[in-house]
């Protein structure tokens, strides 16, 4: 830990085995001049070996200990560093073609993936690592237990691919949980169309908010029954059972009166 406490309510969890360092950075394979940013860079078990590959790198660290370290330890035109809130930060001060790397604290994963997803135009890819639990729920397909708004929030922007798991022993401290590597590539122009990008969330947040809930009842506030009869969507459904496809065709018909 070289001397560092780990701060909880950052959700501070430092990888730490070589063997999954070394494995992260050949996924990502950065390449010199590579636009790298990494978020929540810590203690740098990354941040040397992606310097070394790319050249230089951001980064963008909460902790201002860590910060004062990481400035000790690379000079600026190494590492140009942004001492901010990864969820508050904008990424699009850092250009088109933007990759982004992390081991993202579990506390805010959803939030931040979120957040990422708004500069998903800038977006080359990312690699992130996350409770395997979130990865499960980004990459989940309908009718199973781990699909959810994450899902289809992410999947309407990204291609998602979960790479491999890391071991809870591969951290210091140890977490509860085992982490996983997904990466995320934008869709780019085979993004699909949606109408209404806010009415779209609405209608994806009531139809996840309350599981249970048929599509009638949990979208009484947002859609009518004919509207979704009108899409081809059985109202007596759940969300859970609708494709990413499907939630885009309810959306656009609500956006688009008869």
């Amino acid at each position: 830990m070289h001397g560092h406490a780990p701060r909880k309510r950052f959700g501070q969890n430092f990888l730490a085995d070589r063997h999954y360092v070394e494995r992260i950075v050949a996924a990502i394979d950065p390449r010199p001049g590579d636009n790298l940013v990494e978020i929540g860079p810590g203690l740098a078990a990354l941040t040397g070996l992606l310097i070394e590959r790319a050249g230089s790198i951001a980064a963008v660290e909460i902790d201002r200990d860590l910060a004062a370290r990481l400035r000790e330890a690379f000079p600026p035109d190494q590492l140009q560093l942004y001492e901010a809130d990864a969820l508050a930060f904008d990424f699009g001060l850092l250009g088109p073609d933007l990759r982004v790397v992390g081991n993202l604290p579990y506390n805010i994963s959803s939030p931040l993936l979120f957040h990422l997803a708004a500069f998903d135009v800038l977006l080359r890819d990312a690699h992130v690592m996350l409770q395997r639990e979130v990865v499960a729920r980004m990459t989940a397909g309908p009718g199973t237990p781990d699909y959810g708004r994450l899902s289809v929030m992410l999947q309407i922007r990204f291609a998602i691919t979960r790479l491999f798991t890391v071991p809870a022993g591969a951290f210091r401290p140890a977490p509860k949980v085992e982490s996983a590597v997904a990466r995320l590539v934008p869709l780019g122009t085979a993004r699909p169309r949606i109408d209404d990008p806010a009415l779209f969330a609405r209608i994806v947040a009531a139809a996840f908010g309350q599981r249970r809930k048929t599509l009638r009842n949990a979208l009484s506030t947002v859609v009518s029954v004919e509207t979704l009869e009108r899409a081809g969507i059985d109202p007596g459904a759940r969300g859970e059972v609708l494709s990413v496809d499907a939630f885009i065709r309810l959306a656009n018909c609500a956006a688009t009166p008869p």
